[in-house]
């Protein structure tokens, strides 16, 4: 039994102890570390889990670290677990840094831990079956639109919420990055909360990323047009459509019910399907747990390695970058 112990106790902690708990076959959840001590009583009557006063007490008794606090605390939660050779969950991003990013890959590298970063999108059911059609994507579009919530608000809309989007695109996009402009604006909080990227890659894809915290409604699509064929996933809904052409023989029988483009002459006609695969309904949060658990026991590399984790991190911070620069250049 792997022994795990939980930093940071707020709404996504309380989460990932409730799940901890479930998946009691798998983990013994040692207990829990938050700063905030009326939050850590109030959470240690309703899981009934040791609450504990130091967060390197925790570490101690712990195989595993899962870092669920605040952005800015990342790197010294990690660190301190990595120098005491566990393995550690981190939640998304990373770290506050591309610095902090570096070091802590050099030092889960050197102490040989196995660190997982939680980009949960990638466990996401809708994405998983989206993978299998995905072939050489010429251009992808994202979407993701959230309620204001003041709980985010450490970091930018960047790091909150388009993050999970970049980890898709760099899992997605087999290509070196040739350019990227970007633009955000803060409307509530004093980093953007809303942005706007566009990446190109090498080999001629081109992703269009939106991002905002500021919507009246939730929305988590990606759409993705390839060669002949489209696929939109809703990573909210967990849906996935695909859209695909076949090119009609000259001899080829059409089906009368069957929706036919005609491009014009000396252009074969291409024949439209519609498919709708089969999403099973799953939770993301506790399949990138268990996933941990069979990395650390059988010495498997992560499905989010830290390396991942560190590519997110650098294109986000590069976007804030370009962010910046199109802001000045607005001023002048």
């Amino acid at each position: 039994m792997i022994k795990v112990g939980v930093i940071g106790a707020g709404h996504l902690g309380k989460i990932h102890l409730k799940i901890l708990l479930e998946l009691k076959d798998k983990y013994e959840v040692i207990g829990f570390y938050d700063p905030d001590r009326e939050n850590a009583k109030i959470v240690n009557r309703t899981f009934r889990v040791k609450s504990f006063k130091s967060i390197e007490q925790l570490i101690e008794e712990s195989d595993v670290v899962d870092i669920v606090s605040p952005t800015v605390s990342h790197f010294e939660c990690a660190s301190s677990a990595i120098k005491a050779n566990k393995h550690v969950f981190i939640e998304k991003p990373l770290t506050h840094t591309v610095l902090e990013a570096e070091t802590l890959t050099k030092l889960s590298r050197e102490a040989g831990v196995k660190v997982q970063v939680g980009h949960v999108e990638r466990f996401n059911p809708a994405f998983k079956k989206a993978v299998d059609f995905i072939d050489q994507p010429l251009f992808i579009e994202t979407h993701r639109l959230s309620e204001f919530n003041p709980r985010g608000t450490d970091v930018s809309v960047v790091l909150d919420l388009m993050i999970h989007d970049l980890d898709i695109i760099l899992k997605i996009v087999e290509s070196s990055i040739k350019n990227i402009s970007a633009s955000g604006v803060a409307v509530i909080s004093d980093t953007p909360d809303i942005a706007n990227a566009r990446i190109e890659f090498n080999n001629g894809c081109v992703c269009n990323l939106t991002a905002s915290r500021m919507s009246l409604k939730n929305m988590r699509k990606t759409r993705v047009f390839q060669k002949d064929a489209y696929i939109s996933i809703d990573l909210l809904e967990n849906k996935t459509e695909v859209i695909r052409l076949k090119n009609l023989k000259p001899s080829e029988k059409i089906d009368p019910l069957a929706i036919v483009l005609d491009l014009g002459k000396g252009k074969r006609k291409k024949q439209i399907y519609f498919e709708n695969p089969e999403v099973e309904e799953t939770n993301a949060i506790k399949d990138e747990l268990e996933s941990f658990h069979e990395v650390v026991l059988f010495d498997k590399e992560p499905v989010v390695t830290i390396n991942d984790g560190l590519r997110a991190l650098e294109l986000a911070e590069t976007i804030l970058e370009k962010m910046k620069v199109s802001h000045q250049m607005n001023l002048v």
